[in-house]
């Protein structure tokens, strides 16, 4: 059971990270900094795919904080 919690806890991780890195896509260092950029410190919506993205994130997040607690309580 350990090991089914480790492969599902690497996949989700390996997902997250492709996730995050397709929605920073086009943004700049001093964008995440917190820079100003074009858009004159006005914040925009997110929409469409955007949206989508952000959504799966946030879900396979608590995804992954669940499988890490479940896999320390069948530890025990």
């Amino acid at each position: 059971m350990e090991r089914a919690f480790m492969v599902v806890s690497i996949i989700i991780s390996i997902l997250l990270v492709v996730l995050i890195l397709l929605q920073v896509k086009g943004a700049g260092l001093g964008d995440l900094l917190g820079g100003g950029g074009d858009n004159g410190g006005i914040t925009r919506t997110r929409r469409g795919l955007e949206k989508t993205l952000f959504q799966i994130t946030i879900g396979l997040g608590i995804a992954f904080m669940a499988v890490a607690i479940l896999s320390v309580a069948y530890a025990k």
